[in-house]
């Protein structure tokens, strides 16, 4: 339903950056969906030991092949790039030093490789890299203590390694395609979940020899929908073994923490008083403390994250972030174990922060633009990357002390230089409840204040995925601004980092907040002289595709929408791999009032507005169906409107060529509905 008059809502002032129009500017290349593609992508870095090496893993993408690979770099703290580390043409990833840093392992899959495996490579001497583990079912989730590598595997439980090897042969030669269950999960994101299989720890000595079961003889798996070297960690000295696993016996899963003394054959449950997640395990390098994770709410995956320390001597437990309303994230210890580096969302950036283990205090080391990766060594030099929206992730070494930043990279230096990348700036508005909202504006190259421009607001995921200063390769809001609209993203009601209240007080009313505060963004510029209140569209993915549809039957200012992989329908997303409401609230046959209030199919009838719809088949976050029903239901009731299916694309649309015709289909969708530059 367009039909709209606004809010009678009182907005806070923001300055406005304005950039002079110059004739170099209009000669100077935008950000287009192709450029995007062209652009190095730096992974997170790890430093070695001594301080003296880093790490990373760098992807390109070929859109000839439609393909990336990754390689990994060598640099230097004081020096920048080295060398390449590992082959042209084939995938490297998670690096890990050995604890003397004179060996880097890391997973890659080769030639005569049928799964990732793990490779070992000197580093203080010229050499090749060496296959190190031949395990059928690959490997990932890689750990170095002591002399062993540690990894995770993804087993069936009741067979030998040849007994696999055969196995995987039969499943690739077999003629049925069926999966069954007998229970959840079923599936996670793009990939269907074999309940046959269990995913274990393993140890392979670093000099070679028999593969050792490490969780299996324990008699716990590792959580089935996922799994990654934060689900475990291995004390320095090699005794100990932390892992996460799902104690639930419903539906409902309750992630654990268990610690066990490794060849022992007992574990104990660290967090059975929790019903929550209890998650990220990492011992102390003084091998005294175990840190973890730990969230209060069941089914809320967006509470707030505490610090927990687990003292292994008294068994004496800790939560020293409880008073810190953010969630901690991307933690690593000090090398002296007494706090912590960490990324943490933080009001619309994700800043590094330091935490101290005794206190819990907690200081802010970055500001501006978004940090991560981190990395430290016994030395105390600290590394990451550092992204913006105007530039992709760099690699960084940062002064925890000062928050001084020093680049060490310069890729993709030569492919922006003559790139005009316009700007943005964050302002605030007043929202529901009269409660203040953080807006991201970004401005058109060139941008002339004493012109006016169309609107493209642009609804993020989620819903608890805040939007933060970083560079977006899916949903570029400079991409989107440089064919000539003001672009902007809301944090509105139910994002993160903005403290606990701001984030829970959505749930389970997804609907009234978020779309008051979304009028109220669109009120913000329809005030501006330099926006045509004409020329307004806005869309969104995932939780950003259900506000949009909300948006469908409720009065808007928008001509059209952009519709990506929407929560349409409440009751038959409950096929998904993830319970939306149901963990939590309770299933629509317990409470049908909270889908009957929130569910945008139900307000079908008020549809009138042209919409883009698009979906990938093998997404199983948010099923392809919901984004069918609801193009079935535009086009029930006659409204212009446009679907864009892709067969081999999940949640997100990855593939280059793909990526590439998404941005075009928008660009074109939006211009026939709000002609795009000034006037």
């Amino acid at each position: 339903m367009r039909k709209y008059a606004g809010l009678a809502l009182c907005f806070m002032a923001a300055s406005l950056l304005v950039a002079p129009v110059t004739n170099a500017q209009a000669e100077q290349k935008l950000l287009s969906a192709e450029l995007i593609w062209e652009l190095e992508r730096i992974g997170s870095p790890v430093i070695s030991p001594n301080g003296q090496q880093i790490v990373v893993p760098i992807t390109k993408y070929d859109l000839a092949t439609d393909r990336g690979q990754s390689q990994l770099w060598l640099y230097s703290p004081d020096a920048g790039e080295q060398r390449s580390l590992s082959a042209a043409g084939t995938r490297a990833s998670e690096a890990t030093f050995s604890p003397d840093g004179s060996m880097l392992a890391f997973i890659s899959q080769r030639d005569k490789d049928d799964a990732g495996q793990i490779y070992l490579l000197p580093m203080d001497g010229p050499g090749e890299a060496k296959r190190l583990t031949n395990v059928p079912t690959g490997v990932y989730g890689i750990h170095w203590a002591g002399n062993y590598l540690y990894f995770i595997s993804n087993i069936w439980p009741d067979k030998n390694w040849e007994e696999m090897s055969e196995q995987l042969t039969a499943e690739k030669n077999k003629k049925v395609s069926a999966h069954r269950w007998t229970d959840l999960p079923y599936s996670s994101f793009d990939r269907w979940l074999d309940e046959n299989r269990e995913a274990h720890v393993f140890r392979i000595p670093a000099s070679g020899g028999d593969v050792e079961a490490v969780t299996q003889p324990l008699g716990y798996q590792l959580p089935r929908s996922s799994q990654s070297a934060s689900s475990y960690a291995v004390h320095p000295n090699g005794e100990w073994i932390a892992f996460n696993t799902d104690t639930s016996d419903s539906v409902v899963p309750n992630i654990d923490l268990f610690l066990a003394k490794i060849g022992s054959g007992e574990a104990k449950n660290l967090t059975a008083d929790n019903p929550a997640p209890d998650a990220n395990p990492m011992f102390s390098p003084d091998g005294n403390t175990l840190a973890f994770t730990r969230q209060r709410i069941v089914g809320f995956y967006a509470d707030q994250t505490n610090l927990v320390l687990h003292d292994l001597a008294s068994g004496n437990e800790r939560e020293i972030t409880s008073d810190f309303d953010r969630s901690v994230s991307g933690l690593v210890w000090t090398p002296d174990s007494q706090g912590f580096y960490g990324s943490i969302d933080d009001a619309g950036t994700v800043r590094v922060y330091h935490i101290n283990a005794n206190t819990g205090a907690t200081r802010a080391i970055t500001g501006a633009t978004n940090f991560g990766g981190l990395s430290v060594a016994a030395n105390g030099t600290l590394v990451g990357t550092n992204e913006s929206f105007l530039y992709p992730a760099r690699l960084v070494k940062i002064n925890p002390t000062t928050g001084e930043i020093t680049r060490l990279d310069s890729r993709n230096d030569e492919l922006l230089a003559d790139v005009d990348l316009g700007h943005y700036e964050s302002v605030t508005y007043e929202g529901y409840n009269g409660q203040e909202i953080q807006m991201w504006v970004h401005y058109p190259p060139g941008f002339d204040q004493n012109k006016q421009y169309p609107l493209f607001l642009l609804i993020h995921g989620g819903p608890h995925s805040a939007i933060t200063d970083g560079f977006h390769y899916r949903w570029n809001a400079q991409t989107f601004a440089s064919w000539g609209y003001v672009t902007a993203w809301h944090n509105f009601h139910g994002s993160s980092g903005f403290g606990q209240d701001f984030t829970d007080f959505i749930n389970p009313d997804w609907l009234t907040a978020p779309y008051a505060d979304t009028l109220a963004a669109a009120d913000w510029f329809m005030e501006k002289d330099w926006i045509d209140n004409e020329r307004m569209v806005a869309g969104g993915a995932s939780y950003g595709g259900y506000l949009s549809s909300i948006l469908l039957g409720h009065e808007h200012p928008f001509n059209a929408l952009l519709i990506h992989a929407p929560v349409y329908n409440m009751y038959s997303q409950m096929s998904a791999d993830f319970a939306v409401h149901a963990d939590r609230f309770g299933g629509y046959w317990e409470n049908p009032e909270i889908y009957q209030m929130i569910s945008p199919h139900y307000y079908a009838e008020n549809f009138n507005t042209p919409a883009l719809v698009s979906h990938g088949q093998l997404d199983y976050r948010v099923p392809v169906g919901q984004g069918f029903e609801i193009f079935r239901t535009l086009r029930s009731r006659g409204i212009e409107s446009r679907m864009i299916y892709f067969p081999d694309e999940n949640h997100w649309i990855l593939k280059p060529n793909n990526s590439i015709y998404w941005y075009n289909e928008v660009k074109d969708w939006m211009g026939k509905f709000a002609e795009p530059g000034a006037r």
